[in-house]
């Protein structure tokens, strides 16, 4: 099959590539200029942005079905990063052509919690949502919590935590969204595999099942907090001290501070964070795949980062 995908060159977007490669699938992946030693070996490269509305064209001409996988989790509007051009407009603009041109089916990248929209990434992931299922395309749609997995040197959750909070000579904070730290790092995520992530796209290319549906993908535990910055310092043989730390009092911060990209998180992604993120729906049971455990073993890789 010629799939041709669009954010196929950060950590989940290699993976992908490297998954439909190595099952014989014809990829070609949107390339930025500059970003081209990035792209996975097997792989072929367009060259070009999701801006460019020709190089969007040459990339998806000819393919059986495409792939949407652009997303960022901060942005950066004096180079044009943001929420609204990368994961609407951007994905807006290559369902529109990837129904002119007829592909077939369309695999759309999304979040677990978009329902929720109280922030610009929620809001931007359900409208490409809401664009594709209105579209004449076959589209299936995946709502992943956080991805983990060896970052091959991109940016990737667990080394982002053990950069900013394992590292740091001062205390893990423990977030709470209330007024009592008994409930600091109490909320939930159940991190999934960035393999099983690229193992749920391959999949879901061969299943008719799948059209129309919507996956969320997690791993096998709901793991609060703290459980979560507890196996991941314990992944590189330390452990760490952890004290409650009052949103209401950090956000107003991070509201301040988020435009510097020194600051290390940003007001909406503290409010997501303590929401939560854990699914309703077992996505990777129904596609047959066994989910990875978020244990010592798999985080291996944390090791040498």
């Amino acid at each position: 099959m010629k799939v041709s995908i669009v954010g196929g060159t950060g950590f989940v977007g290699g993976y992908i590539v490297d998954k439909l490669c190595s099952e014989g699938h014809e990829v070609r992946v949107l390339t930025r200029p500059g970003s081209e030693h990035k792209v996975a070996a097997g792989a072929t490269s367009v060259r070009g942005d999701v801006g460019d509305e020709g190089a969007l064209r040459a990339c998806l001409e000819g393919a059986d079905a495409a792939i949407y996988n652009i997303g960022i989790l901060r942005e950066d509007p004096a180079n044009g990063i943001t929420f609204d051009a990368l994961q609407r407009r951007g994905a807006e603009r290559t369902i529109a052509l990837a129904e002119e041109l007829g592909v077939g089916r369309f695999l759309l990248m999304s979040a677990n919690g978009v329902d929720e929209a109280e922030t610009r990434y929620q809001t931007t992931k359900l409208a490409a949502e809401e664009r594709v299922k209105t579209s004449s395309l076959a589209w299936t749609i995946f709502r992943p919590s956080v991805i983990f997995g060896d970052p091959r040197g991109r940016m990737e959750f667990c080394t982002q935590l053990k950069s900013d909070l394992i590292n740091s000579p001062l205390p893990a904070p423990l977030f709470f969204a209330g007024l009592s730290p008994l409930e600091a790092g109490t909320f939930r995520m159940a991190p999934v595999h960035v393999e099983d992530v690229a193992a749920a796209f391959a999949a879901v290319l061969t299943r008719d099942d799948s059209i129309g549906q919507t996956y969320e993908l997690c791993g096998p535990e709901a793991l609060t907090w703290k459980e979560i910055l507890k196996r991941i310092a314990a992944a590189t043989g330390t452990s760490k001290l952890m004290l409650p730390a009052p949103v209401m009092l950090i956000a107003p911060i991070a509201g301040l501070l988020e435009r510097f990209s020194w600051f290390p998180v940003t007001r909406d992604q503290l409010r997501m964070l303590v929401s939560g993120n854990t699914c309703t729906d077992d996505g990777l049971l129904r596609l047959g795949i066994t989910p990875t455990w978020f244990d010592q073993t798999n985080l291996g890789y944390l090791r040498a980062q």
